[in-house]
């Protein structure tokens, strides 16, 4: 047996409480790896441990796998009594069978060795203020992101000079376009008949800059955007349309005309804010580097902004009074954290409990761009922004050399990193404000419809830019942040486009198949670039979706509801073709 590729542990994904009642226990193998079976019981169904006692456990087959490049992932549920567990694992491979413990493996003659002192995987106790909970509501979510300069100007009779007239194509970051919260507002029915359930929103705090990462004053409302009225009603209108909010919080840095950065500057080591601040060479605090851009590079910080010391138990208290105030001021549903893998553990742990504590199902999404697991234990974010499935899906377009194989693997790694209730609340995106624009990679629009098929039946939430149902364009930032072309949105082209993508979220919203975390890639069709996976609900019932991501038309297999179709027609599924279809 291939021992180094078999792994377990009773922590993190591998093993954890899912609810009140069920344990899920995963398992990592090799190919060899033909079946697994799980040997399981209370750990004193024997009597108290540390006596004569033999204890034996319960023997299943774990059924349910996945495949990764190199390893097999082995997925069972239990539901010990007691809410707690004992456990080992039996592998058998084509020749062999052994005994995976937590201090190794045993032949079956090592395992019934009497008197051995196995040492068994153990829960002490389902505890259930250690289960990782999140909001269920995310999961039923499509999210549409808004960058608020851009997205609309509500009220363009009170434009000053320095506003420039809205327009279509290439802006530049410096530039302001007069889009705000009233603008929002307004187009709250557009979004409502697109679909949309939720807004999440560029940061709208009082900053220096258009893009408003540099944030000045925490409490206020930016006044390019409106005030604190303008955002209270947007808010208490799209509840009143079903849609819910998430703010940006940037609590990794701030602006340099942040008060107590301002005070730091003036007073150096003896101001009360002076450990705020990430500082490591006070000599250096008010000189400039001799750069291009005239930034600071004395002590750490972010894009030429203060780096804040998110360890210091002021700057906690301050955070965790700022987010209740945006709770309790305007009922906001969600927070994301620009820069979330920066701003410090501790810090996070003692900003969830306490806003949990004032809204319980509050969302909290980190910008995590890698395997963020140790910030999603329960006891910090609820979800992150999956840039791996993003980047996953963009490189198997882009290399055609990938057959459907490697695409079943990059899924299935996406989907084994977390556990399923952070799965379940996986903020899905395909393009944001930080990244080139969907339609702008492959200029293709068939290959773009068959990236948002996958977007809108993955496990999660999706998110779409804003802009996106009408495949606008755009490279990096600024580019990929143009002005939201209202004048042209009644065009045919745009309403046919924006149909197609109505059509995907109501899919999504009607079928639990596509909201549900359970799906297999059945393999039925020779061609290597045809991705072909089928979604399960919690009653079985099916849907299937077929890609054919090459230059050839394919034949496919008749039957079922078509859901959402392109390049299809007459059986075959044409070249860059999509295919959803609800199985009979």
């Amino acid at each position: 047996m291939e021992f180094t590729a078999v792994y377990h542990k009773t922590s993190e994904q591998m093993s954890y409480a899912l609810d009140e009642n069920d344990l899920v226990v995963n398992l990592k193998t090799g190919y060899d790896v033909k079946q697994v079976f799980i040997h399981y019981g209370d750990p004193y169904d024997a009597g108290i441990l540390g006596g004569c006692e033999v204890w034996h456990g319960k023997r299943e087959e774990i059924c349910y796998k996945k495949r990764l490049r190199h390893q097999l992932w082995w997925t069972t549920t239990l539901r010990p009594q007691y809410k707690r567990c004992k456990y080992y694992f039996e592998l058998h491979t084509d020749r062999e069978v052994w005994y995976y413990l937590e201090d190794g493996f045993l032949t079956e003659e090592q395992l019934n060795m009497e008197g051995r002192m196995l040492q068994c995987f153990t829960v002490p106790w389902m505890n259930p203020a250690d289960i990782n909970r999140t909001p269920e509501w995310v999961n039923d979510t499509i999210w549409y992101q808004i960058f608020p300069d851009r997205f609309c100007n509500g009220t363009p009779e009170k434009n000053t000079p320095d506003i420039k007239p809205w327009q279509t194509g290439c802006v530049k970051n410096e530039e302001r376009y007069g889009g705000n919260l009233e603008g929002i507002r307004q187009k709250l029915p557009y979004l409502r008949e697109l679909g949309i359930t939720g807004i999440y929103l560029n940061p709208i705090m009082e900053a220096e800059s258009n893009h408003k990462y540099d944030t000045k004053d925490y409490t206020k409302i930016d006044p390019h955007f409106g005030e604190k009225e303008d955002f209270t009603r947007l808010v208490k209108e799209a509840h009143g349309q079903g849609i819910r909010v998430m703010v940006d919080a940037v609590f990794n840095h701030c602006g340099r005309q942040f008060a107590p950065w301002q005070d730091v500057l003036k007073k150096g080591q003896n101001s009360p804010y002076a450990d705020w601040f990430m500082i490591n060479d006070w000599s250096l605090l008010n000189k400039r580097a001799d750069t291009r851009d005239g930034r600071f590079y004395s002590f750490a910080f972010t894009d030429g902004m203060p780096k804040i010391n998110t360890n210091n138990e002021e700057v906690v208290s301050y955070f965790c009074e700022v987010c209740e105030d945006w709770i309790r001021d305007y009922d906001i549903d969600g927070i994301r954290f620009d820069v979330g893998n920066e701003v410090s553990h501790r810090f996070l742990r003692s900003l969830r409990e306490h806003l949990k504590g004032i809204k319980p199902d509050i969302y909290l999404l980190g910008e995590i761009w890698h395997d963020a697991g140790p910030w999603l234990n329960g006891d910090e974010y609820d979800s992150v922004m999956n840039y791996p499935l993003m980047s996953g899906i963009h490189d198997f377009f882009l290399d055609e050399s990938l057959d459907k194989l490697e695409f079943e693997y990059m899924v299935n790694r996406c989907y084994t990193m977390y556990m399923q209730q952070n799965n379940n609340v996986m903020f899905n995106l395909l393009d944001s404000h930080d990244t080139e624009r969907l339609m702008n990679r492959f200029h293709n629009l068939d290959i773009f419809y068959q990236q948002l098929a996958i977007l809108f039946t993955m496990p999660g939430s999706p998110c779409i830019y804003y802009g996106t149902e009408i495949a606008m364009e755009g490279g990096f930032d600024p580019d990929c942040r143009r002005c939201m072309p209202w004048d042209e949105i009644d065009s045919r082209e745009n309403q046919t486009r924006i149909g197609a993508v109505r059509t995907l979220i109501e899919m999504r919203k009607k079928e639990d198949a596509c909201r549900s975390l359970y799906f297999h890639f059945p393999d039925e069709y020779p061609q290597k670039r045809c991705v072909e996976y089928i979604k399960l609900d919690a009653q079985g019932r099916e849907i299937e979706v077929l890609l054919n991501c090459s230059a050839e038309d394919m034949e496919v297999k008749a039957g079922g509801e078509v859901l959402f179709g392109r390049n299809f027609s007459g059986g075959i599924l044409g070249e860059n073709g999509t295919l959803i279809r609800r199985k009979q």
